[in-house]
């Protein structure tokens, strides 16, 4: 089977994403950090023997621009064929992660219920921690019991990192939403208008003080020559 795969480089802190996509969809979206393209891409295949691995720019530069979109707030969507491999429970838990919201959080209870497992936190907790597509299945969308982030497959760095992306846009519609484009324009005839006001008003002259008006010289009387 043929995996092809591409290393992309992603805002700090969040470092290398390593992309992986068979036949049917993405398999991989992990962080990288230390290892090496090879080592990474060992322990992959050590879980699918018999895969035939090739870097590919051309089969995932469309999802590596998807996911810079993302990043700057262009995009909330990340529309994507996906593959996860998993059991039953697992995979019910990361489809359930694909309908949190842009923005939004769920706590790991939340998620259970959800997926019809409410006394089997333990396992619906590893499989969000098990989850092989980071960021395009949103498990930095769950918190903790208390509300606050907590453990994550990429570090809680990177996922209040991710967290604090989605809140600074969530109420933003992307770079294709009418409703930002028109408001962007807003305020760009704003501030012109106002910086124009200001340059009239510079450029307007003071009337002057008739107690300050130069009066006419007066001229001093002819000697007369003796």
């Amino acid at each position: 089977m043929r995996m092809v795969y591409h290393v992309m480089s992603a805002p700090q802190p969040l470092g290398l994403l390593f992309l992986a996509s068979g036949e049917r969809g993405l398999r991989h979206a992990s962080f990288m950090d230390r290892r090496s393209l090879k080592r990474t891409i060992a322990v992959l295949d050590a879980a699918s023997p018999g895969m035939r691995w090739e870097p590919s720019l051309f089969d995932l530069r469309p999802l590596a621009d998807q996911l810079d979109q993302y990043f700057t707030g262009a995009t909330h969507t990340l529309s994507w064929p996906i593959d996860p491999q998993g059991d039953e429970l697992s995979r019910a838990v990361w489809r359930a992660l694909l309908r949190v919201p842009y923005g939004e959080t769920c706590t790991v209870a939340q998620l259970a219920r959800e997926v019809g497992q409410p006394r089997n936190l333990r396992a619906v907790a590893q499989a969000v921690l098990t989850n092989p597509l980071a960021i395009v299945v949103p498990c930095h969308r769950v918190l903790g019991a208390d509300g606050k982030p907590s453990n994550y497959v990429g570090g809680l760095p990177r996922k209040k990192f991710l967290l604090a992306v989605e809140q600074r846009f969530r109420r933003m519609g992307g770079l294709d939403d009418n409703r930002v484009i028109g408001e962007l324009t807003r305020r760009m005839v704003r501030a012109t208008t106002a910086r124009a006001g200001v340059k009239r008003v510079t450029a307007k002259k003071r009337p002057v003080a008739a107690s300050s008006r130069a009066s006419s010289p007066v001229k001093a009387p002819k000697k007369r020559s003796r």
